[in-house]
């Protein structure tokens, strides 16, 4: 018997019966296009509450269907024994796949109390109490570890929800809101402690209950966060300084201590010779935070490859004292268009000559790699935007290609805007129509047979329409680039173009309303399981030796971090 089991569900929840083609939505994601990706936040919560005296158990059920067509996921769900189940509902795209899975939990355990939390739980906490008696509890905000702890020690003990923080609950049939008053300055409280999971999966038994995404043991990557929070303001996303601010009462970033940070990435490089990513622009918190970060990652000499991330350019001395601290690293970029005027309307503030003066560095730095991203149904942006957004793609790589460390990306903002960002607050200010506002709408919405008729916008210079053809016709033209300069091989990118004709057919079979019949339903089928715009293993980074070093992850079975 646990004290609580974390569950992820998939985006879907009966994916595996309804012809539903979920489109390009995951694929410059490690994930498939079911977002079996568990958060992070699970790692966290399950360390911080067995620090504290709880047994708890993550099940990825979602991985568990997506990997094996027989597993019997009512049967497994009805055999758990838990004092409580937490489902994330943290990503909207997940709205079917977690109101589908509190319902039959509280179907099979009708005593034990379901608690749904994450981002867009917060958000749509007032409809989920409402219209969702299946939902016991709402934990919401960002930090969740210590009001969920009070809340399994109320649920212990009997009562005395009133006084718990970020929680909403019933008292005699009426919602109570005790509002969102956890708020953290700092996240030097979460520890990100993979030989944590390692300890559990073996204490369970259950090793597909705690993998990451579908083809995680092939191609292992794991992640570290800087902070929770943003100081930039993204128009359509759901962690933006705007979205924080309306979702979870967050007016500025709480940042994990640089110390703290490196000794967490050393951890997981004593365990295992996976790339690491390092989520959160490290400059947010200043070039002193940068500079403390970097000193002491320095000092643990890390083999494995790192993944920095940053929201603007890199400066030429930033990129040295990477280059100086970090073996291997690779940097991701997201300037979402070439277009100076559509990536300011959507939030980031740089020009072309600050990207490109970054690269020149980067090309010429120890850095192995270097992601460009590029999105598709921005504010501004047209069909023919897009486009010379590739033919931009296709001058960098003119310019900075040689020895293949450029790799540009595209795709779809896409199915939703989230909830909290700007563009779903304040649509038209933002040149958006929203088709889609509630969470019920939103759920009817990630049944629809087509991922075109899925997305919750158009802007006023594109139609959904438009969106799906931008996607498909951008993609095609930038894999011929890739080809073109080396990236892909010739039967890749051949490969690449017939999926997205593949796609292209689907998306017109389903638009014309006839019931999908067997052939149609095997292609989605195969779609949904496959990368359209581009290859997954674009997305590989290299391991550093063993894959786990397997003396620490046995030692660490006796020794749980200190």
């Amino acid at each position: 018997m646990t004290d609580l089991t974390l569950l992820h569900p998939p985006s879907i929840f009966r994916f595996r019966e309804l012809p539903c083609f979920l489109g390009p939505v995951s694929d410059v994601i490690p994930s498939t296009s079911i977002f079996e990706g568990y958060p992070i936040g699970f790692l966290t919560l399950s360390e911080y509450l067995t620090r504290h005296g709880f047994e708890v158990r993550v099940v990825n059920l979602a991985l568990k269907m997506l990997r094996d067509r027989t597993f019997d996921a009512e049967r497994f769900t009805a055999g758990l024994k838990s004092r409580a189940f937490g489902i994330d509902l943290h990503w909207l795209p997940h709205v079917d796949g977690s109101l589908g899975l509190a319902e039959q939990l509280k179907r099979q355990h009708p005593d034990v109390p379901v608690i749904l939390g994450g981002l867009s739980a917060t958000y749509f906490r007032d409809e989920l109490m409402r219209d969702h008696p299946y939902v016991d509890f709402v934990v919401c905000g960002d930090s969740t570890e210590e009001p969920l702890r009070l809340l399994l020690e109320a649920l212990r003990n009997g009562g005395g929800f009133e006084r718990i923080p970020n929680l909403v609950w019933r008292r005699e049939g009426l919602v109570v809101d005790n509002g969102i008053s956890w708020r953290p300055d700092t996240l030097d409280h979460a520890r990100y402690d993979y030989a944590h999971f390692f300890r559990m999966l073996l204490k369970y038994r259950d090793p597909v209950g705690y993998l990451p995404y579908l083809n995680w043991l092939e191609h292992p990557v794991l992640a570290v966060f800087t902070c929770r929070g943003c100081n930039h303001d993204c128009s359509g996303c759901g962690a933006s300084s705007s979205a924080f601010s309306e979702v979870c009462v967050r007016t500025a970033p709480a940042f994990r201590s640089p110390q703290l940070l490196a000794d967490d990435i050393a951890a997981i490089a004593d365990h295992t010779g996976a790339p690491i990513m390092i989520i959160g622009d490290l400059l947010q918190a200043g070039p002193e935070y940068a500079d403390a970060f970097f000193t002491a990652i320095g000092r643990h000499r890390i083999a494995n490859e790192l993944a920095v991330e940053f929201f603007h350019p890199p400066s030429r001395r930033i990129i040295e004292r990477l280059s100086e601290s970090i073996a291997h690293f690779n940097v991701e970029l997201s300037p979402e268009s070439h277009d100076i005027r559509v990536r300011r309307a959507f939030g980031k503030q740089f020009d072309n000559r600050l990207l490109e003066e970054s690269l020149e560095a980067l090309v010429a730095s120890p850095c192995r790699r270097i992601d460009l991203f590029f999105m598709v149904g921005l504010p501004e942006q047209s069909y023919a935007s897009v486009q010379a957004s590739v033919a931009y793609c296709g001058d960098l790589l003119e310019r900075f290609g040689a020895g293949g460390k450029l790799l540009p990306f595209l795709a779809p903002l896409a199915p939703f805007v989230d909830p909290g960002s700007r563009a779903f607050q304040n649509p038209e200010e933002m040149g958006y129509r929203l088709f889609y506002r509630s969470l019920a709408d939103h759920r009817r919405a990630m049944l629809m047979p087509s991922w075109k008729q899925r997305l919750n916008y158009e802007t006023a210079w594109m139609t959904r329409d438009e969106i799906v053809s931008a996607t498909y016709d951008g993609a095609e033209a930038l894999v011929v680039l890739k080809e073109r300069h080396g990236l892909v091989s010739a039967a890749e990118s051949r490969r690449i173009r017939e999926q997205i004709e593949r796609a292209r057919r689907v998306v017109a079979r389903l638009d014309s309303g006839d019931p999908p019949d067997a052939a149609l339903r095997e292609e989605i089928r195969q779609l949904n399981r496959l990368d359209t715009l581009c290859g997954k293993h674009e997305l590989d980074w290299r391991v550093s030796g063993s894959r786990y070093h397997l003396f620490r992850c046995i030692t660490s079975l006796f020794h749980g971090r200190p």
